[in-house]
């Protein structure tokens, strides 16, 4: 039986983006295997090793992570390897050097947004940059998800088979019911959210890359001009140590804005909300904004990669300013939708990425 292998650093990663792939894989008759850091089941998946990755390639635990991901390629002489987040992927190609030339095994690698990128931290070039170049040598397949990337890769990279796929797609069928006024009413109710708030959402980790911080500016100038009805829902694991929550209280915000930790429940806050929002400095292709396309929800943006690649008329990092004129425009305006959603869907990203793992399989 043919023999597929997924790896990435942690299962939670393969269980967000990957299971409509696993499950393809198993519908063309392949055996499954999944790599990752975490005992989550998986479904769709034959055979799960849990490996402890490290979160930078240069670490003593990695030694033996190399190791034991080279034992499990060695073993089963996989037909396609895909690999995901950069610390699996630098360890499984250089792993998989051999299994490529002695058992022709096709190795893709998904670049969900490099760390090198324009405006980034010149380490970030000296440290990442000449990491993915020569990698790029042992990859049969490099996906990336957004433009700067693609061109960056394309002119620059090794890798022969350089693509540009529209991220890992969004199911829309996750979003397609509909909320009637009173479970919209109940929601906000139990968020403390008024019947005629304004709902301004964020889904995302507090992070300094996130720059929840800005947002938060931006509200308390909103409540200065007498925008007192506006609510901020932050949905996300909270990586700061409540630094956000806290810095909420000294702008005299905190009554404005929830902060509400991990949410399985995001389709629905979406739904609750009237406007999203993202104030990143750096994205991949943004997940949490193409659902809030798939709810038609306006969206204002900062112009990072990722967001300028999904979003039209971004604003500029850090512009306070203009991000709040935007979104005092759609409280007044109620402006129109800024974005093209189709293409993000996964029926038709599933296609592209079919089309990608049936040309390797024929090589």
């Amino acid at each position: 039986m043919k023999k597929v292998l997924f790896v990435a650093s942690v299962t939670r990663h393969i269980k967000a983006f990957h299971i409509p792939y696993l499950k393809w894989f198993k519908e063309q008759g392949y055996e499954v295997h999944v790599v990752s850091n975490g005992n989550e089941e998986i479904p769709y998946c034959d055979k799960h090793y849990n490996l402890p990755f490290e979160r930078f390639p240069i670490k003593a635990k990695n030694i033996k992570v190399y190791n034991e991901l080279k034992r499990i390629i060695n073993e089963n002489r996989y037909e396609i390897i895909h690999c995901h987040t950069p610390v699996a992927s630098v360890l499984t190609r250089l792993v998989a050097r051999k299994s490529r030339k002695k058992f022709n095994t096709k190795v893709i690698y998904t670049a969900h947004g490099f760390h090198f990128f324009k405006g980034a931290p010149i380490k970030n070039w000296l440290i990442f940059y000449p990491i993915e170049k020569f990698l790029s040598q042992f990859t049969d397949c490099l996906i990336t998800i957004n433009e700067e990337d693609y061109n960056l890769a394309k002119n620059k990279f090794w890798c022969n088979d350089v693509k540009f796929v529209q991220g890992v797609g969004v199911d829309k069928n996750k979003f397609d019911f509909i909320m009637t006024a009173e479970e919209r009413y109940k929601l906000r109710k139990e968020l403390n959210i008024n019947k005629d708030d304004f709902v301004i959402i964020y889904p995302a980790e507090l992070s300094k890359r996130k720059n929840q911080g800005m947002l938060l500016d931006v509200m308390k100038e909103l409540k200065n001009e007498g925008y007192k009805n506006i609510k901020l829902l932050l949905p996300g694991l909270d990586s700061m140590n409540g630094e956000y929550q806290q810095y909420a209280k000294r702008l005299e915000i905190q009554d404005e804005v929830r902060f509400l930790g991990y949410r399985k429940d995001i389709p629905k806050l979406l739904k609750i909300a009237d406007l999203a929002a993202s104030t990143s400095k750096q994205e991949g292709l943004p997940v949490n904004l193409i659902e809030a396309m798939m709810c038609d929800l306006p969206i204002v943006a900062t112009d990072c990669r990722g967001n300028r690649d999904l979003i039209c008329d971004c604003v500029k990092i850090d512009d306070k300013e203009k991000f709040k004129k935007k979104i005092i425009d759609v409280i007044e305006n109620k402006t129109i939708k800024n974005y093209d959603k189709d293409k993000y869907k996964l029926l038709n990203v599933m296609k592209e990425m079919e089309d990608i793992y049936i040309s390797m399989s024929k090589e």
